[in-house]
Parts: structure tokens; sequence; C-alpha cells
């Protein structure tokens, strides 16, 4: 599809046309600022920019959404980072004494990779992705969404495609907001299950009695274990992944290893791997739940702790474009989630493009009114420009969100008003 073919060399063409006709600035403003609750929030948040061969520069932060317009239209960023709130504006920290520039609040942050996933994932590798492992990556946001709202209380999540191999998480609540590093960590904690690096053979290990978290999590992974893990990367199906899954569990390796030779189909062994599981239980003394172990190290959600943990971590921002692919990092509707397809997410050399179609009468009519009134023109000419192209629904889905968050902006507004 010549339309969609996204060439990197011609990104530095692309940029101004994207930050100048495209970029969602009023709701990214929106957004940052939170209602204007609190004072100088927006003003006092760090952005980051990676430029043209790979000049990094942090500490950038605006007074208004002009300002951050005409910087980021001069700058035209290759990849746009958002960090903390602090305690005075960034861009003057170097002008502040020693010690007081402080990170005090961000959103609660979660990053998943599918590169965390290369020893339980045999189509792909390294940043490659294909149809058959994002289905990881929706694995994690069904598991994290429900532990987020339902666990931890929190309401308002963003999820974003990352443009390329994975996805992150906005939790922007205002307590999510203002967490303690301690506190973050804890959450983080709660949420992690697979443990130890490439040398660890089995990373999940369960005790009893099975918290309620991971049950609720095993709910969700038995939904997509089959598809994935079964068929997809056919975990029971070739010798060398067979043997990968036995050495998990040593002690039942024996019983399986006969069992398996004279069933060939994947769902049959892992019945044999269920009523192995089923027979050790009943007769254990200690709980026995390696298949339970199994389907959580294949499929659970592997987080980057340190991202969520700290709270001047900088994580790529909602819009921005990923250089490699030209991929635009957008929202993710959840209640389209298992028919997301990360390869039908804009290029950046797709949606400028869609701008060159001819425009329609009705557009037609509108420029004509436009320039009767030339008040906000501008503006309402960029929101109609995203409109003409694959960005849209998009767009309108970070609306919603917005529209959410809003509520709950204007019962804060009341009450410190006094009204409530």
């Amino acid at each position: 599809m010549p339309s969609s073919d996204y060439d990197p060399a011609c990104l530095p063409d692309l940029l101004p046309l994207y930050y100048r006709r495209l970029f969602p600035f009023s709701q990214y403003y929106r957004w940052l600022n939170y209602g204007g609750v609190q004072k100088n929030y927006f003003q006092n948040r760090e952005f980051s920019f990676t430029l043209k061969d790979d000049i990094y520069v942090r500490y950038q932060s605006f007074s208004t959404q002009i300002e951050l317009e005409k910087e980021m239209q001069k700058m035209n960023p290759y990849k746009i980072d958002i960090g903390a709130i602090y305690s005075h504006r960034p861009n003057q920290h170097n002008t502040v004494k020693s010690g007081t520039f402080q990170a005090l609040e961000k959103e609660l942050v979660f990053d998943i990779d599918m590169t965390d996933y290369d020893d339980v994932r045999s189509c792909c590798s390294a940043a490659d992705i294909c149809s058959k492992c994002w289905t990881l990556m929706t694995i994690a946001i069904r598991i994290l969404d429900r532990a987020l709202r339902e666990d931890f209380g929190f309401q308002h999540l963003l999820w974003v495609y990352s443009g390329r191999r994975g996805v992150h998480c906005w939790v922007c609540d205002e307590a999510a907001r203002k967490l303690s590093v301690a506190a973050r960590s804890a959450v983080a904690e709660y949420l992690s299950l697979v443990k130890g690096g490439e040398e660890t053979v089995k990373k999940v290990v369960l005790t009893d009695p099975i918290h309620p978290f991971i049950r609720e999590s095993l709910t969700v992974v038995e939904n997509y274990f089959s598809q994935y893990a079964l068929q997809g990367q056919e975990i029971l199906s070739r010798k060398e992944s067979v043997d990968k899954v036995l050495a998990l569990f040593l002690h039942v390796r024996k019983e399986l290893q006969q069992r398996f030779q004279n069933e060939k189909k994947p769902e049959s062994r892992w019945k044999h791997v269920l009523d192995e599981a089923s027979r050790k239980q009943s007769t254990a003394k200690k709980g026995q739940h390696f298949e339970k172990e199994i389907m959580l190290q294949y499929c659970y959600p592997r987080l980057d702790v340190n991202v969520s943990k700290g709270v001047n971590h900088l994580l790529k921002s909602p819009f921005s474009v990923h250089p490699k692919t030209g991929r635009i990092s957008v929202p993710i509707d959840l209640t389209e989630l298992d028919t997301f397809d990360p390869f039908a997410v804009p290029t950046i050399s797709l949606i400028c493009e869609e701008l060159d179609r001819p425009r329609t009468g009705e557009e037609e009519l509108e420029d004509t009114k436009e320039k009767e009134n030339e008040m906000d023109a501008a503006e309402r000419r960029k929101i109609r420009d995203f409109k003409r192209t694959s960005l849209a629904k998009y767009v309108k889905c970070f609306d919603r969100f917005l529209d959410g968050m809003a509520r709950s902006w204007k019962g804060e507004l009341l009450r410190k008003s006094g009204t409530l």
C-alpha cells in the first residue's frame, strides 16, 4: 500500500507539516493542564525533545499552549518525552538554588515492551512484532487495567501504543499523580509476578494461598492461552519448545515426556499437563501450581518497574512520532482492544498524504466562512485538518478520555470554590 509506505529519510520534511497542521495541541494542553485546578501545573512540567541526529534537549517548559506550539513548530522534535511537574519551571532549573529544584508530581506510568518477552515468543525477537505476539500486549492491558481500576480504585487510565513494539499506561487520577516514590514502587511490585533475568529458568513461583489478584489475572490469561501459547507460539509442539516448558518442572518432566510420546496435538498435551497438576495437587502437602506458573510465565505482563517507580522518569508522549516506523503514538480504545492492530496505526507519511486529497464542497464552504471571520480560524482549520485523516479516530478516543477527566476537575474546582 504505497500511501502508508514510510521512509525515515523523509521525516525532516514531514514533521513541520505534522506539527503545523495535525498535532492535537488543544487536547494535549487540556490534558496536561488538568483543568487549571492547580496553579502552574502545566508551566512547571518538563518536556524533553529528541532532535535530528539524536540531539537531546531536556528541561523544556512552557507558559501557555501557544508557547508550546511555537517551540515545537520551530524545533520539530523527532521524539517528545514528558517528565514530572517540578517545584520550579524546568527551563529555569539552572538559576534555582542547588537542591531546591525537585520533582513533585507525575502520572503513575507503566511501560510494557515486547523485547522483555523474547524468551517466551518464537515468532519474533528484539524490536520485531507480529499479530501472534501482539496478543501479549492485549493480555497485559486487560490484566493491568482491571487491577488498577478494581484493586487500587483509579479511574482515569490512558493506554497508548508506543509506535513500534509496546504500550504505555498513564494513570492520571490526582491520587496517582501525588504518589511518593515508595508508593509507586509498592504498586509496581504488587503488579509484578515475573521475576529474574535471562539466567533464571523459572520466573514465576506461586505459594498458597494464591492471592485474589493472581486468580483474577489467571482468568484473563485463560481466555488467550490456547490461541497465543499453544497455537501461536506452539509451546507444546516443537521439541525445543516442549523441552523449555518441561525444564521449568523437573519433578514431573519424566511423567509428561512419557505421556507426550503418544500424543502430538498441543491441546491434548496441555490436557495431560492439567491432569498431572491435578494429581499432584491432590497428593501434595504443599501447593502444586505448576500449570498456573506455566501460564503466567508465558503470558503475564512484564513491567519495566524502574519506569513506574521514579517521579522524574521521562516517558514518550502520546502523539509523538516513532522515527523508525513513522507510526504515531496513539491512544488505544479499550472497547476495541481485541481488534487493535498496531500495523493499522497511521504513519506520518500516510496522514500527511491524506491532507493532499482534494477538498469536498462542504470543506470549501467552511474555508469561505473562515475568511469572513478570521478569529480562531487557524485553530478551526487545524481541527478540520486532522479530521480529514486516519488520525481522527485516535484524537476522538483522546477526547473521550479528557471528557471523563474533566468531570472530576469540575468537582474539584467546585470544592475549592466552596460551592460544593
